[in-house]
């Protein structure tokens, strides 16, 4: 494997926490629009990628492989905790 197979194959590693973490804060500006209107999107965003790609890297520590059903649960999960904490919560 190549150094740029390598980098592909990462980068497809955390596609979908990035694409959880980047468009959940999108939907829950719209949906919850008066509550996080003061919000920015970036302030909810970044904490959210990032706790999605500490799930699917502890999924892929702790399951052996990647892309799990499990993984994904948690992934959603650290995802709406994240957002709550962010736009809800103490962390607002």
């Amino acid at each position: 494997m190549g150094p740029l197979d390598a980098a592909l194959q990462l980068l497809n590693f955390f596609v979908p926490a990035l694409g959880l973490g980047l468009l959940a804060p999108l939907l829950a500006k719209r949906v919850w629009r008066r509550e996080l209107g003061a919000v920015r999107w970036r302030r909810l965003a970044l904490p959210a990628c990032a706790a999605c790609a500490a799930v699917a890297l502890a999924g892929l520590l702790l399951l052996g492989h990647d892309g799990g059903m499990p993984t994904y649960g948690a992934m959603v999960l650290a995802c709406a905790l994240t957002l709550w904490w962010r736009g809800f919560g103490p962390g607002r």
